[in-house]
């Protein structure tokens, strides 16, 4: 479990299409096998520390003819971004994919008219 020791939580989100394979023939659609893509991701601030990221498929398009294999994962997580990465394996065809992400955690230093009470 993550502690939290700040008041300053921040949270960062976003929707993104991560391919679409199926509209120019890409590995995804049309290759076998392992098969990967990731893409880095900016947060819109930075955090003081890595946050917690979360990944969700809001948008999985693939063949019915075969079997859906996949695997998403958030890596390199730092104060700054992240790698989104989808990997699929096999005979699967993936013709697009669209990932939503939500990251939180604590912010960088106080602004110079807060106070802390210690």
């Amino acid at each position: 479990m993550k502690h939290l020791s700040s008041n300053r939580i921040g949270i960062d989100q976003d929707d993104v299409v991560l391919f679409s394979d199926f509209e120019d023939n890409g590995e995804m659609w049309t290759g076998r096998g392992q098969r990967e893509r990731r893409r880095r991701i900016r947060f819109s601030e930075k955090f003081a520390a890595a946050p917690v990221v979360h990944l969700s498929l809001s948008l999985w398009d693939m063949d019915a003819a075969t079997v859906m294999r996949a695997d998403l994962s958030a890596e390199a997580v730092t104060k700054d971004g992240f790698d989104m990465v989808f990997r699929t394996w096999g005979d699967t065809r993936v013709a697009r994919v669209r990932i939503a992400w939500l990251a939180f955690g604590e912010l960088g230093d106080p602004e110079e008219d807060e106070w802390e009470l210690y």
